[in-house]
């Protein structure tokens, strides 16, 4: 089965905080859980792919970069969106088909949004999807801490299908690009 890892919006000043974020809930663990993932794809020879969102540092600068302490594979793609869902305006989807991915791993930044609807799109776009549990995170809302945002979303999109393609909730100790998913269907 084809797979690809793909990190969305993994960039310094949404991990770090700037005068206009404030940092996301155990950005060191993020960072951390993000490098053994990508040391895990690389053993299976899984492609790595990094999605960029253009409003993080105007799209420019150190601060749009991927975080200075993920180890960027120097085969990975990259793709730069304007939009919450990494699907919208960028060359992800055809870069998926063309490579006959068949299932998506997806791990980042920021849980309620762009991990969220990534997610939910890609199963709607044919593929199944594992999101790593424990390798997304976020900021604390007005309404939830973003621990409870994070616990709710694993919740949530675990299970989460739509008719023939669905996703899995699984951390990052367990066997990632050995996918479940025919064991539900």
């Amino acid at each position: 089965m084809k797979q690809t890892l793909l990190i969305i919006d993994a960039q310094q000043d949404l991990i770090e905080g700037s005068p206009v974020e404030e940092a996301v809930f155990k950005k060191e663990h993020l960072i951390s859980t993000i490098n053994k993932v990508i040391e895990k794809a690389s053993k299976c020879n899984v492609s790595v792919v990094f999605v960029r969102d253009l409003d993080v540092a105007e799209g420019r600068g150190k601060g749009f970069q991927v975080h200075e302490n993920i180890h960027v594979p120097k085969d990975a793609k990259s793709f730069d969106k304007s939009a919450t869902n990494s699907f919208h305006g960028t060359g992800l989807l055809d870069h998926l088909r063309s490579q006959a991915i068949q299932h998506v791993v997806i791990m980042g930044c920021v849980t309620q949004h762009c991990i969220d609807t990534a997610v939910r799109t890609a199963t709607v776009k044919g593929f199944d999807v594992t999101l790593v549990g424990d390798g997304h995170s976020t900021t604390d809302s007005k309404v939830l801490s973003a621990e409870q945002i994070i616990n709710h979303h694993n919740e949530t999109l675990h299970g989460h299908y739509n008719v023939d393609h669905f996703s899995m909730v699984r951390n990052s100790d367990e066997d990632l690009f050995t996918p479940l998913h025919h064991t539900y269907r």
